[in-house]
């Protein structure tokens, strides 16, 4: 009996950084690669009374099959949310994902034919890079600064089905775009016809002021937004949503009911139930806080102890730091010695479309305490200057 693979599926990859979380699982290893939040912030007990309030008061109905286009007073809630950040919507625009990764599949699925052209920041979201990668895209990466994508270069990228967006605390480079920024991208998308698919799932993790206004509010129904409840709820949950343009808004409602009919309802009204008299508004800054409190341990350590010659800037929001050691080194190459070290990271090369990049990586400082990133980072500082000498 043979098994014939279809093309995609030689287009399927393993997760760069699904795989060196196994690792991370050896007794002793410093965890700075997972984009995992912290299981420090999420809310059990407002969790558990939910749930007990939908099983007690709604229970036949959250057990059973729900609408594929989701809970519809959830959907109300994030159009609500959404219009208050200036993106004109209704509940008939919102699609309730199982998780925004899910979201990114279907948009993959709804725009993308074999040979087709997507735009993606130089860097970009791995896990966006794999959710496209089967139906077979051309990626064109533009060109970027320390303020994201540059609008001179989305000219490469004319003729795109889309272009692929993180504006807040990126992942993997923890930039944020200004307001400014954000205006010329829009202005230029619109010049040239380019949809901007806008991805946003750190945008609540800002620490010192909100970023500017979604780069959506300025493209109507040029782009599509996605959202997700895993950062600031419990990523176990797996949900997200995606706000859609009324013209693809019935397409991707098929390709959701192809994909798994509907995000778990019980789920869903577990969430609403939390969320619905506004326990975000007292939840979300404690999460701010602990994170700010760990961005700043990890900017001291990685002053202290990594060697000349490494570049970074501070994020003002999100998980994560993006770190340029000098260009001798190769962070792929460097990891076996630094999990010896007992300290892992994730290499950058991946989150590149077109590859290279080989002295960059991502750190998380999210999951780990403050005195636990000062040795981690010394671990990698030591490693890296015995790779210089």
């Amino acid at each position: 009996m043979n098994w014939h693979m279809a093309r995609r599926a030689e287009r399927l990859n393993p997760s760069t950084i699904r795989e060196i979380l196994k690792v991370t699982e050896r007794p002793g290893i410093i965890s700075l690669a997972g984009g995992l939040p912290s299981a420090e912030t999420f809310p059990v007990a407002a969790m558990a009374e939910a749930t007990a309030r939908v099983l007690r008061d709604t229970g036949k109905e959250a057990l059973q099959y729900a609408a594929s286009e989701g809970y519809a007073p959830l959907r109300e809630w994030v159009a609500a949310e959404m219009s208050a950040q200036g993106v004109r919507c209704d509940a008939g625009q919102v699609l309730i994902t199982t998780g925004s990764q899910q979201g990114l599949d279907l948009v993959g699925k709804v725009l993308i034919d074999p040979g087709s052209t997507v735009a993606v920041e130089t860097p970009t979201y791995l896990g966006a890079l794999q959710a496209f990668n089967p139906y077979e895209p051309e990626f064109v990466g533009v060109e970027g600064d320390d303020e994201g994508p540059l609008p001179a270069g989305l000219d490469a990228a004319r003729g795109a089905r889309f272009l692929y967006l993180l504006p807040n605390f990126q992942n993997p480079s923890g930039r944020c775009l200004s307001a400014a920024r954000r205006a010329a991208i829009a202005a230029k998308c619109l010049e040239i016809g380019l949809p901007v698919v806008e991805d946003n799932p750190y945008g609540d993790l800002w620490f010192d002021a909100p970023p500017p206004k979604p780069v959506s509010t300025m493209l109507g129904e040029g782009a599509v937004y996605l959202g997700s409840f895993s950062k600031v709820l419990a990523p176990g949950l797996r949900l997200g949503y995606i706000v859609s343009p009324a013209p693809l808004y019935p397409k991707l409602l098929q390709a959701k009911q192809a994909a798994d009919l509907h995000t778990p309802g019980f789920n869903q009204r577990v969430v609403h139930e939390v969320i619905k008299d506004g326990f975000l508004t007292q939840h979300v800054p404690t999460i701010r806080a602990r994170y700010q409190a760990q961005r700043d341990a990890m900017r001291a350590a990685l002053e202290g102890h990594l060697p000349a010659g490494c570049r970074w800037s501070v994020p003002v929001g999100g998980m994560f730091f993006w770190v340029e050691l000098p260009p001798q080194l190769d962070a792929t190459a460097l990891l076996a010695k630094a999990v010896d070290a007992g300290v892992a990271y994730v290499p950058g090369a991946p989150f590149f479309s077109a590859g290279g990049h080989a002295n960059t990586l991502r750190l998380s400082f999210v999951t780990v305490p403050p005195a636990t990133i000062e040795a981690g980072v010394a671990a990698l500082g030591r490693v890296f200057k015995e790779a210089l000498a």
